[in-house]
């Protein structure tokens, strides 16, 4: 098993912080503006259209950007792109903060956006390339780091622009990206060979490679699951506060606490998940788990929302635990780097792509129906999609036996 020279130079551990910092700063921003928009009105001209607008970004970026990411590799080692990545991050932030109009906010927000849509996709092929031993584990770690880190703006946000200004509680979130840089910047001056040792002549360059992944019943199964997790994910994080507030009488607070329950519910899976990817002979059972998470929450949402509100979003919480399996398997479903970064560009940005649909259909059924009913069942409905997705990548085959294949 041939590592980079930065790896075999005890650039490892240096890879290893760096992997962290990076997943810390992969959500930071997508949650940093809703809790303080009164304060941001004050000197930004905010209207719940911007807002809209402001919401749909985050999938939209991590789509495009996503896409792009194979693209730029084509110039670019992984290291470069994670430098590049983080300094549009950090950038972003600060100019969200320095923003004195809604243009220059949704700009600064894109600018943000578009480093996360990137780095989602370089992570994977870094695990690969710097840790291919310790696949599950590394995996395990970022996406806990992830997912703890997309709980702290909403909780931060508030006092922080209490006590200080919006302005500091939006750009504050740029000093994760300074800390990242710098293992980055140091790996990226040690390790000046190319990014993987690529023996087999069948692998062409990432956007050849990722045009391949177009043409893979692996690739678009793999972005079916994920697209399907993300559809269920931001619906839930834009309607959940209504949902139960009309359904089960829930108080504003309570329904906050409970988008925040949701999500929590995810950093245990971030944490198991991974780990046991690699370990099970079939990654079915957890297919189904997930599928059986999303029908039991929602259909004691609908039936009895009253009895055990908080049961059920527990329950349904469970259900994307699809989201550290995909991401584990973009890797165990790739034999090179250049495999898994054109996998991780397709799935995730197609993942994406759909999942921006989630709250837009979600919205329309409740307005054309009245009710959360067939929202609900809509949702519901996406089990299926994630079932047979999942059967697909549950079979043990790679992405690169599909190009021979071929």
């Amino acid at each position: 098993m041939t590592l980079p020279r930065a790896a075999s130079h005890g650039g490892r551990a240096l890879a290893l912080v760096g992997v962290v910092l990076v997943a810390a700063n992969l959500r930071t921003a997508v949650a940093a503006l809703s809790p303080i928009y009164a304060e941001i009105r004050v000197d930004v001209a905010v209207d719940s259209i911007g807002v809209g607008l402001l919401g749909t970004l985050p999938p939209l970026c991590f789509a495009v950007f996503g896409l792009l990411a194979p693209v730029f590799r084509r110039v670019l080692r992984l290291e470069s792109l994670v430098v590049v990545a983080l300094l549009a991050i950090t950038a972003g932030h600060l100019l969200r903060g320095a923003s004195t109009s809604f243009a220059m906010l949704a700009l600064a927000s894109i600018l943000t956006f578009a480093g996360m849509g990137v780095a989602n996709v370089t992570l994977p092929p870094i695990v690969k390339k710097y840790f291919p031993d310790r696949v599950g584990a590394i995996t395990s770690l970022y996406a806990t780091v992830m997912t703890l880190f997309a709980l702290m703006p909403p909780l931060v946000a508030v006092p922080v622009a209490d006590a200080f200004d919006w302005r500091i509680a939006v750009a504050i979130w740029a000093v994760f990206g300074l800390l990242a840089l710098a293992p980055w910047v140091t790996l990226w001056l040690r390790d000046r060979a190319p990014s993987v040792a690529v023996t087999d002549r069948d692998y062409d360059a990432p956007a050849v490679v990722l045009g391949r992944a177009w043409h893979s019943p692996l690739a678009w199964a793999l972005a079916l699951l994920f697209g399907m997790t993300a559809i269920n994910v931001f619906a839930v994080f834009a309607w959940l506060p209504e949902i139960v507030h009309d359904v089960a009488g829930v108080a504003p607070a309570e329904a906050g606490a409970l988008v925040s329950v949701y999500a929590a519910v995810g950093v245990p899976l971030s944490l198991v998940v991974p780990v046991l990817a690699t370990r099970l002979r079939s990654v079915r059972p957890l297919i189904w788990i997930a599928a059986a998470s999303y029908v039991v929450g929602y259909t004691g949402l609908l039936l009895a929302p009253g009895a055990a509100v908080w049961l059920w979003i527990v329950i349904a919480g469970i259900g994307p635990l699809t989201f550290p399996l995909v991401l584990v398997l973009i890797n165990l479903r790739t034999r090179t780097a250049e495999g898994s970064i054109a996998l991780s560009g397709f799935t995730q940005g197609i993942g994406y792509l759909i999942g921006a649909l989630g709250p837009l259909l979600v919205g329309v059924l409740h307005e054309a129906s009245g009710g959360w009913t067939w929202p609900v069942v809509f949702l519901m409905a996406t089990v299926v999609f994630v079932v047979l997705g999942g059967l697909v990548v549950a079979r043990p085959h790679v992405l690169e036996d599909d190009w021979h294949r071929r």
